[in-house]
């Protein structure tokens, strides 16, 4: 595991307003990990009561990246950190705004599980449901528990599981847009599947994302757009 010196500074304020951001960005995370399974677990069922709880948490990790955001420009201006330091804050700051990307993405599946409790459940797709949102569940874990050990190579395994998690989506489109071809009546209840299927496959490119920032953080590269096979 590739280890950061974040332990070095004279202030001990400094040192503990750096593991502030770390501990309040892993806290945030943590939230949007429950929010994502909540929604998948409200589509599921057709659980409107969940779904609506998933919807108003919105609003609460929205105020967690403002605040995040607010102390990590003020620790700029403040201490001036360099090197490793200032990686980490740029760090903290692009991985909030992918959790609070995939906290979108988990309001759109709690609205489709809504429409589904109103309209019926539709007659296929809740078992890709299940196993695309295991997947990138475990996607944003990992890379969570890579991000709190500064673990670059953890951080690189995850991502090529996104390939995984494409490819099992493309899969399922195909699968749905067929069924809706043979039987039209489907169509409406089965697009809200698919506009389900759509934000969990978001959900696994910013779970890979935060694992970019992880490795920019490491490493100091930037590896945004390089083949992941080759890292």
């Amino acid at each position: 595991m590739d280890k950061l010196n974040l332990d070095q500074h004279i202030s001990r304020q400094f040192n503990e307003d750096l593991e502030e951001i770390k501990t309040s960005m892993l806290e945030m995370g943590g939230l949007v990990e429950k929010q994502v399974g909540d929604a998948i677990r409200a589509l599921e069922d057709a659980d409107s009561a969940l779904a609506e709880r998933v919807i108003e948490v919105e609003s609460q990790i929205d105020e967690m990246e403002v605040d995040i955001d607010e102390t990590c420009i003020t620790l700029i201006a403040r201490r001036q950190p360099a090197a490793t330091d200032l990686r980490l804050v740029i760090a903290v700051t692009k991985t909030i705004r992918d959790l609070e990307r995939i906290g979108d993405e988990a309001q759109k599946i709690a609205k489709m599980a809504i429409k589904l409790s109103e309209e019926g459940n539709a007659p296929r797709g809740y078992m890709e449901v299940r196993h695309i949102g295991n997947c990138v569940r475990k996607m944003l874990d990992d890379s969570l528990d890579a991000f709190s050990r500064f673990d670059a190579e953890a951080a690189i395994a995850t991502m090529h599981e996104d390939k995984e998690v494409d490819m099992d989506y493309k899969t399922a489109l195909r699968e749905m847009i067929t069924y809706m071809m043979e039987d039209p009546r489907s169509i409406s209840r089965s697009m809200n599947i698919l506009w389900a299927l759509r934000s969990l496959e978001r959900v696994g490119d910013h779970a890979k994302n935060i694992c970019e920032h992880i490795v920019y953080l490491v490493h100091g590269r930037d590896i945004r757009h390089t083949n992941p096979a080759k890292l």
